[in-house]
């Protein structure tokens, strides 16, 4: 966490800088933040931004059985891994 928070440049531009100038209740609320909304990376925000605009344009030509998940356009997002109730499923 203070890691991000250091790339993303809240608090200064290095872990030692993040934990002199932020408080733990501050540490907290950007935690809380990140779980809410998701990742401080803007790269990442854009990637996710531009893999939806994708798939939403090809998906508008094909039936919803066909539709592709914009994760298929996300090279740098971890893969999801199914749960064993959902390959059962299958």
């Amino acid at each position: 966490m203070l890691f991000e928070l250091a790339l993303a440049g809240i608090g200064g531009n290095t872990i030692h800088q993040v934990k002199c100038n932020l408080t733990l209740f501050e540490l907290r609320q950007w935690a809380e933040y990140r779980r809410r909304r998701g990742s401080l990376n803007v790269g990442r925000r854009v990637e996710q931004s531009a893999a939806n605009i994708i798939a939403m344009n090809i998906n508008k030509n094909l039936k919803s059985e066909n539709w592709v998940e914009p994760l298929e356009f996300m090279p740098h997002e971890d893969d999801v891994i199914e749960s064993f109730e959902d390959q059962i499923l299958d």
